[in-house]
């Protein structure tokens, strides 16, 4: 079969698949596209990818309000990357878009194996789904700039997926402790200033000043993924038990991020209203 035929043929047998499952044989699609509803009621088309061979699953969607959330999971370096793409206030001298990057550890019972990722397919593809597992709020104050040339020593996706931020790629102390603890040179990090080294640092949605420094927050939530496999049990002929793949369970988690900017003209989602 040509190459053009094949990725008609994946491409169908992607439409027309009908459920969430697992199946036994690796196969050649690693694309997902889901419907979900997000927490504030609009409909979303998540787009999951997962590649086995380089190790890493990324999934991306777009909020009610236009913002452009990206995440990725890199298993090869255990680093779990947050993007958002916020549409900037063009009256009040923003770009037409403003870039934010939170790097952190991966936890591997986070999510699925890129593997098992790769395998899913799905029927009724117009189905809107719904996480069966709403997990607790992530809260992370990320102190630390990461220094975009030099980030590769993290993960060799940050920097295509966060160049747009340049100057707003974050991390949190602890997980900088751990880095430095496995060789990553210190260069890639700059600690940002602390509110007890500027006692005049206030929240942002309190300062009035634009061009004054302050603490912003940005939250997300990603409001369904794969997060577990499930197993089922069988028997053989001879009563033998045994156990096999047979399943995802999906989850919901939200994130909430703290972390310093040198004016407020860049953390504007945080004015009080």
């Amino acid at each position: 079969m040509s190459a053009s035929r094949s990725a008609a043929a994946c491409a169908r047998t992607l439409a027309r698949l009908c459920a969430l499952a697992l199946i036994v044989a690796a196969g050649l699609c690693s694309e997902l596209r889901v419907r979900v509803r997000l927490s504030d009621g609009h409909l979303t088309e998540e787009v999951l990818e997962a590649d086995s061979e380089k190790d890493f699953i990324s999934l991306e969607f777009k909020q009610g309000d236009g913002t452009l959330i990206t995440f990725m999971a890199d298993f090869k370096q255990d680093v779990k990357i947050f993007r958002a793409l916020i549409l900037g206030e063009l009256e009040r001298g923003q770009n037409q878009y403003q870039a934010l990057c939170f790097i952190s550890r991966l936890n591997r019972n986070e999510i699925i194996p890129s593997e098992s990722m790769a395998r899913l397919r799905q029927k009724n593809p117009q189905a809107i789904r719904l996480a069966e597992e709403r997990r607790g709020l992530e809260q992370l104050t990320v102190s630390v700039a990461v220094n975009l040339s030099r980030a590769w020593q993290l993960s060799p996706h940050i920097h295509n997926m966060c160049s747009e931020a340049q100057e707003a790629i974050y991390t949190r102390e602890a997980d900088v402790k751990y880095w430095l603890d496995k060789g990553v040179d210190g260069s890639v990090f700059e600690v940002l200033p602390q509110a007890t080294e500027l006692p005049s640092l206030q929240a942002c949605h309190s300062t009035k000043d634009l061009w004054q420094p302050c603490v912003c927050t940005y939250s997300l939530r990603l409001e369904w993924y794969p997060c577990l496999l499930k197993y089922c049990r069988t028997r053989d002929a001879t009563g033998k038990g045994s156990t096999y793949k047979c399943g995802i369970k999906s989850c919901s988690k939200g994130y909430y991020f703290t972390y310093y900017v040198p004016q407020k003209q860049l953390c504007l989602w945080n004015e009080e209203t």
